[in-house]
């Protein structure tokens, strides 16, 4: 357990303090520490873990899962049926039942996990100096003072102070959010720097790609950033999701009603009508176990799960099953930036020459492409300046571009060289052919405090250019790239385009301003030069690189939006959901990002200091006006989150790094990114996509809404039968025929048969046309709207009509009770079969061969419900247990008229609420 420590230097900022003050406050120097005082330090602050959080134990887990209303349901129609002595229904419901809690117990088990993948994160080894001696020890032992050495590929295993740095760079994305790793020096920042501006610190579970470094440990365990992200994830909760919540409310509404209409009925029929006692319990009994949709959790189930296929061919693995269905009722997606709305991987885009500008298509590292000017495409040979730029950015760079097994392409080495071989290889460049005629004789590598890098080649092709070196042994040229300004300090001329020749002097106030325009557009620059020239000596040094080089060209870089997320985001917003970036990344890249992709236009973006400074109530106003957020820190897309639900938003949260974990746990729908995701964003969220591509969001959102839909649909359908069956109790109470027109048996054999068969197949149901152009329903609208309770109410009356109508007439023309109560029983279900048909459609006709025929799986429902009840009708067995009796043709017509009745009924008012203009209004409520 990590000890706590008042005066722990844990939470100081040490990225504001020089190295020799660093050194004096933690009594530590380049030998590092002593054996003695680590031991004691340890003693004091604790081991470098994560601590493990407090859980309930799994017998509480488990029982916490039967607190839920849609189970109670469950369990109180598994009474029921026992105390009819339906031991095998009770069997089933019971099984249920445990089912589902048994699910719950395990997804809760792997929300869990998310803590432990953050843990994880940590790493297992760290090479320390102690006692001036170099050795690689178990990270578990590290200590606040202890002096930590990093190298390429290392996992930095605690917060540590730099002290000493050689070309270090970091890949801090799962903190941060940066696209690109950072470089890392021992300078000092301001006291208010973002996390990851702080250049000399290096954070735990962070990645070393390039370079050494040396740091002091500064905060270990629970005190490092990793930890305090941990401790964000702990505390935050989850919450419920809005089906889950309109689900207990309407199970909540229902039993009320339910009891209210079983103790009204009980009454009436006892002192009104004055029946015995013990047949208005059996009324009531029948009344009871005819409302309570005890269908409702298998097919809400069964609906969600057919959601969960179709969502896994879009992409989206759902880990959460009620998020299946949330994700279809999102008012607002907070998206991150990097990776998800772009591919992360850097481009270059734009080539600025000497009097032209040229445009580069293609993204990411895919090595397709082709160069234009003024929107038509160029030739190469017909401008050598810009395709000597191809070739430079090939030669003077230290990555590789591969391609693995199914087809990927990748960068090994720094993200912006990478773009550089990609600009070669759509110039029909091959690293393997330049470098056999262009070979690298020495190299000055990239140093920030130098800002360039420089390669010495001889051109073997024959190709002399304009110098007056060549020899036999081929014509040496030394190129340079790095920032604008530094090479323009290089220069002494340019070329002129087109052509490439003659050169002029250079004209700086023109590139200046280029670098200018091409910052502004979000595009990191470099610049590229070259000399045609050799060293002095034998080797290459910074002497040969001081001046005499003309200026070639300047590229601009960005991780690009992708193009299907362009298209998708527009969806959303066609669909009426807001699309919010919050990004680590820097402000300018956000914004410009942002108009790419039609988020935020016109508005600034808002920074993580600036939303740090904000109180709750203003940050609620910021969050739903501002789409763009820049430099976030977990707790800044946390706030962001809780001030959008705060405002009555259901909030999808998308995230690949640890930063976004705690975010993604509180949002009503966390959507984590497969491939290049961590794996404690994963554990966090709810969906996981496997192509990192928001498009696949937009596409998950259709279904989820889809699935909403089906369930809507479902509950119009189911109730009006248990409506149904209510009214033909009543009724048959309210008229004291002596009889009861259902017995408890027969209304829990509709119930069985309609749900098991019927009732599931609207979760096949694609769909409808137009469901993205809807607007999204009100997050705390009603499962049942006053519409949707009118409809139920209208065709429970038809149903009571036709079934208590055809009962009551078969029992006075002298049919026996069992006559009568089988006609009642047939001609609900067949009333039911035809409403489902009307049911596939919410407002459109079911008058069409699509609305008729259009779901096979409908259509198998019906006929086993058709023989279910021909079983029920003629078997020897069913009539001896449900006290049913044949049929002949003229009571199955009539049987086929009450049907009828129910199906015309429902489609004359789809036909009023379409007329009138009802259905798009009523659609989203």
């Amino acid at each position: 357990m990590m000890h706590r420590d008042d005066n722990a230097p844990q939470s100081r900022p040490w990225h504001t303090f020089p190295v020799e003050k660093t050194q004096l406050e933690l009594q530590t120097g380049p030998d590092g520490l002593s054996d003695t005082e680590v031991q004691s330090r340890l003693t004091r602050y604790g081991p470098n873990r994560l601590a493990e959080p407090a859980r309930r134990g799994p017998l509480m887990r488990l029982l916490s899962q039967f607190h839920n209303v849609l189970l109670y349901a469950m369990m109180g129609a598994a009474v029921i049926t026992a105390l009819l002595g339906h031991w095998l229904d009770t069997a089933v419901l019971m099984a249920a039942v445990v089912v589902n809690a048994l699910i719950g117990f395990i997804q809760e088990g792997k929300a869990e996990a998310a803590l432990a993948a953050i843990r994880g994160m940590l790493a297992p080894h760290a090479t320390v100096v102690r006692a001036g001696k170099r050795s690689e020890i178990d990270a578990t032992t590290l200590a606040p003072g202890d002096v930590v050495v990093l190298a390429s590929g290392d996992r930095v295993p605690a917060d540590l102070r730099l002290i000493a740095s050689r070309e270090l760079r970091v890949d801090e994305a799962a903190l941060t959010g940066e696209s690109e790793p950072v470089q890392k020096e021992p300078t000092t920042v301001k006291e208010d720097a973002a996390l990851g501006d702080r250049w000399c610190m290096a954070y735990a579970g962070t990645v070393v790609v390039y370079g050494q470094a040396t740091g002091i440990v500064v905060a270990t365990g629970a005190h490092t950033e990793l930890g305090r992200i941990n401790h964000l994830l702990t505390d935050v909760d989850s919450g419920t999701t809005p089906l889950l919540r309109q689900i207990d409310r309407f199970g909540h509404g229902l039993a009320g009603a339910i009891a209210v209409v079983a103790v009204l009925t009980f009454l009436l029929g006892w002192l009104w009508r004055g029946e015995p006692v013990g047949e208005m319990f059996l009324v009531v009994v029948a009344l009871v176990a005819s409302a309570i949709p005890e269908g409702l959790p298998a097919i809400m189930t069964v609906i969600l799960a057919r959601g969960v296929q179709r969502m896994a061919r879009e992409k989206a693995i759902v880990r959460r099953l009620p998020a299946v269905e949330t994700l279809g009722s999102v008012t607002v997606i907070c998206s991150d930036k990097t990776g998800t709305l772009t591919r992360n991987e850097m481009t270059v885009q734009r080539v600025v020459a000497a009097g032209h500008v040229y445009d580069v298509s293609g993204a990411g590292y895919v090595p397709e492409g082709h160069f234009s000017l003024d929107g038509a495409d160029v030739d190469l040979h017909g401008h050598p300046e810009l395709a000597l730029t191809a070739r430079v950015g090939e030669l003077c760079n230290d990555a590789r571009l591969l391609q693995d097994a199914e087809g990927h392409w990748r960068i090994e080495g720094d993200p912006t060289e990478g773009a550089l071989l990609v600009l070669g290889a759509k110039a029909g460049l091959t690293r393997d052919a330049l470098q056999a005629h262009w070979p690298r004789l020495d190299a000055i590598p990239f140093e920030s405090q130098h800002r360039f890098m420089a390669t010495y080649h001889l051109d073997k092709s024959g190709n002399a250019g304009d110098s007056d070196d060549s020899n036999g042994s081929g014509t040496p040229w030394i190129f340079v790239k790095g920032a604008p300004e530094r090479i323009f300090e290089m220069c002494r001329t340019q070329i002129v385009a087109p052509g490439g020749q003659p050169r002029a002097p250079l004209d700086v106030d023109y590139w200046r301003r280029m670098v200018t325009d091409t910052a502004a557009q979000g595009l990191r620059v470099l610049g590229l030069a070259y000399k045609q020239a050799k060293p002095a000596g034998e080797r290459l040094e910074f002497s040969d690189v001081e001046d005499g080089f003309t200026l070639l060209a300047l590229v601009g870089i960005i991780d690009p939006p992708r193009p299907e997320a362009i298209a998708a985001v527009a969806e959303c917003h066609r669909a009426g959901i807001r699309v919010k970036m919050i990004t680590g990344d820097h402000a300018e890249t956000a914004k410009a990002i942002g108009a790419q992709l039609d988020i935020g236009i016109g508005k600034p973006a808002v920074t993580g200091a600036e939303v740090a400074l904000m109180d709750d109530a203003e940050l609620r106003r910021v969050a739903l006006d501002i789409d763009v957020f820049a430099r976030a820190s977990p707790e800044h897309k946390l706030r962001l989150v809780q001030a959008l639900q705060d405002d009555g938003q259901v909030v999808a949260m998308t995230g690949d790094g640890v930063n976004d974990a705690p975010a993604l746990k509180r949002a009503d729908v966390g959507v984590a990114m497969g491939f290049k995701g961590t794996e404690a964003a994963k554990e966090a969220a709810d969906i996981v996509l496997t192509d990192d591509n928001f498009a696949s969001i937009a596409k998950a959102v259709r279904q989820g809404r889809g699935v909403y839909d089906n369930l809507k649909k479902f509950i119009l359908f189911m109730l009006p039968t248990n409506g149904g069956e209510a009214l033909v109790v009543i009724a048959g109470v309210m008229l004291s025929l002596g009889v009861v027109a259902l017995t408890p048996a027969q209304v829990l054999w509709i119930n069985m048969v309609t749900s098991s068969t019927l009732g599931i197949a609207l979760a096949f149901e694609r769909a409808e046309p137009g469901i993205m152009a809807r607007t999204p329903r009100p997050p705390g609208a009603s499962l049942l709207s006053w519409f949707f309770v009118w409809r139920v109410t209208l065709v429970s009356i038809l149903m009571m009509i036709g079934t208590f109508g055809l009962f009551y007439l078969e029992w006075r023309n002298g049919a026996s009770a069992d006559a009568a109560r089988t006609m009642a029983v047939n001609a609900l279900v067949m009333a039911e079969m035809f409403y489902l048909i009307s049911s596939r459609s919410i407002f459109a006709t079911s008058l069409s061969w699509q609305g008729l025929f259009g779901n096979r799986i409908a259509l198998i429902t019906i006929a086993a419900c058709l023989a279910l009840q021909l079983f029920y009708t003629y078997v020897p067995f069913m009539q001896a247990t449900f006290g049913s009796s044949p049929l002949n043709a003229r009571e199955w017509l009539e049987v086929l008229g009450a049907g009828l009745l129910v199906f015309f009924g429902a489609e004359l008012e789809k036909w009023v609420v379409r007329r009138a203009g009802w259905a798009e209004r009523l659609a989203v409520q």
